[in-house]
């Protein structure tokens, strides 16, 4: 068989040679029922290669061809660079659709705001279980290039917004919502990844594709920093009307990255399917000649208490970070008088300190998560992650900046909260802005909390943005990896479907939810309100933890 070695406990007779239909497929990934000498691999990690020479690596029960191996962690690292893509094309215009969505469309306000960024993860949520279930009985190269393909022309579509003459913000909604509905692969990058992996191999591969996910949302920034350098004027491509500025720009490289992508699915990747002791099995996505293959029958239950759980927890580990990642852009501005190119600017260079942390984290959380376990580290990066939004509730007397041109007809709003503790008259000593300058800037005075909401301090703005930016991954990387051990061998395409639906509803409410009450309150209740959702995410930890474990370990074939 190519040189594989015989198995322990096994002679040179007829039981240690691949059954036909592994030699068939061209596999010498074969099962080796004897599984008394099999050495137990440290979890996490992935197969080792085995030394001497010979051109397989050896895996529990397992013997694999490099060939084979080598075939099925490229597939799976396209799959990690398909989600990190597709993460980044959320966040890579989440500092600049604010002042682009103002400079398109002088109707939009803040509230709209809102609904453009929520259009993504609504997009999201409708299209994940739709490539979920085209998953399932197709190959997967399909569902993954046709959504990347419609990825590609939204932003093609958003990069030209600015040409209608009416209705600008409305096609922004239109090219956002297009975009999130192509990244509704995520369901399906991780069915597979779920499925192309041994139990030994899961947990590392879904912490993997956790960091890049994150790491995504958290890095997209950092590209709109460097465009930001190219100025809202930017270049004009007249022979297809196309304006390459710090708004477009990212988009354009988005589309790029996007086409990239396509190609590598085609070049490189390719279906593989195993099973939780890492042999081969027969799949709808791939064509077996032979119906001797090995069965995934597990015996057991999912506990669904656990999983809707999971679900809850992540919907709200992704709902203060949409909050986080919304707010950034509108609160610098009316708090510290940025101009909006100064606000994309400065909070992408924090964002882009912030993911640089958050690979730290990553990092670190995978090794210290072997002595602590998973449920330890998302409880504490929880605890972290509420610290950081109540140190950005507003405190003092300083009030911000007040954008006095937004004034009309001489008319003040009338002051409908905490009236009394910041009488009108000692607005006297807040410092205007300058009357001469093109871009009006500081905390319009349209929004009523301003005229009494105390100044939020850029120490306090920065050291939030530390501890969210410690927190929120170590809770993103612990929550998936926690929810693929629950579920274990069984199908977790259709659950990995309504995990990314709970993490779509959650990017759907929080950039809803943070505008109206930021705009209409003013953040000392939006930031109180979301101290409060985390309390709760606690309490419903503390309440389940003792079910969230592995499947395996529930069910005592392997031990905790």
């Amino acid at each position: 068989m190519g040189g594989a070695r015989a198995l322990p406990g096994r002679g040179a007779g007829g039981s240690s040679s691949p059954p036909a239909w592994c030699r068939r497929q061209g596999w010498s990934l074969c099962w080796a029922p004897d599984m008394a000498a099999v050495p137990a691999a440290a979890e996490g990690q992935e197969p080792l290669l085995s030394s001497g020479g010979d051109d397989e690596s050896r895996y529990g029960d397992v013997v694999e061809t490099q060939q084979h191996y080598r075939s099925r962690w490229r597939s799976i690292r396209i799959m990690y660079l398909t989600m990190f893509l597709s993460s980044v094309g959320f966040s890579i215009v989440i500092m600049s659709v604010w002042p682009y969505l103002q400079k398109v469309d002088l109707t939009a306000d803040a509230s709209f705001l809102g609904w453009i960024i929520a259009s993504y993860s609504l997009g999201q949520m409708i299209a994940s279980p739709l490539f979920g279930l085209w998953s399932n009985y197709r190959p997967r190269r399909e569902p993954l290039v046709v959504s990347i393909a419609i990825s590609v022309a939204a932003n093609c579509l958003y990069a030209y917004v600015h040409l209608p003459t009416s209705h600008n913000k409305y096609y922004m909604l239109v090219a956002r919502a297009l975009v999130g509905f192509g990244a509704g692969n995520v369901a399906v990058v991780r069915s597979y990844i779920a499925g192309a992996t041994s139990l030994t191999e899961r947990t590392s591969a879904m912490a993997n594709t956790s960091a890049c996910q994150a790491t995504g949302f958290i890095l997209g920034p950092v590209f709109q920093t460097c465009f930001s350098l190219i100025g809202e004027k930017g270049v004009m491509w007249e022979i297809i009307d196309l304006q390459v500025n710090m708004y477009t720009a990212p988009v354009l490289l988005g589309a790029l990255l996007g086409i990239i992508n396509i190609i590598l699915i085609f070049a490189i990747f390719r279906e593989h399917q195993v099973d939780d002791m890492g042999r081969p099995c027969k799949s709808i996505n791939f064509e077996a000649e032979e119906s001797d293959y090995v069965d995934q029958d597990a015996q057991g239950n999912i506990d669904q208490v656990a999983v809707v759980a999971t679900n809850i927890l992540f919907f709200v580990i992704l709902f203060v970070f949409a909050v986080f990642e919304t707010i950034a852009t509108p609160l610098t501005m009316d708090m510290y008088s940025w101009t909006r190119k100064e606000a994309v600017f400065y909070n992408g260079i924090i964002l882009g300190a912030v993911g640089i942390e958050s690979v730290i984290v990553f990092m670190v959380v995978k090794v210290v998560s072997k002595k602590t376990g998973e449920r330890a580290i998302l409880y504490g990066g929880l605890l972290i992650v509420l610290v950081g939004f109540f140190i950005l509730l507003p405190w003092g007397k300083q009030l911000p900046n007040i954008q006095w041109e937004d004034i009309k007809n001489n008319s003040i709003p009338r002051i409908i909260f905490n009236e009394m503790f910041t009488p009108f008259w000692k607005l006297r000593t807040t410092q205007l802005p300058s009357n001469h300058t093109v871009e009006p800037t500081g905390c319009s005075v349209v929004q009523p909390w301003c005229l009494y909401t105390p100044l939020i301090h850029l120490a306090q703005y920065i050291t939030s943005d530390i501890l969210i930016g410690l927190g929120y991954p170590a809770c993103n990387v612990m929550s998936y990896t926690l929810y693929s051990k629950i579920l274990g061998p069984k199908p977790q395409g259709v659950y990995m479907g309504w995990l990314t639906a709970s993490g779509s509803g959650a990017r759907i409410l929080g950039p809803v939810f943070v505008s109206q009450i930021y705009t209409h309150w003013g953040p000392r209740w939006a930031f109180s309100l979301i101290c409060g959702i985390i309390v709760f995410s606690l309490l419903l930890l503390e309440a389940v933890y003792k079910k969230l474990t592995a499947f395996s370990v529930r069910y005592g074939t392997m031990q905790g």
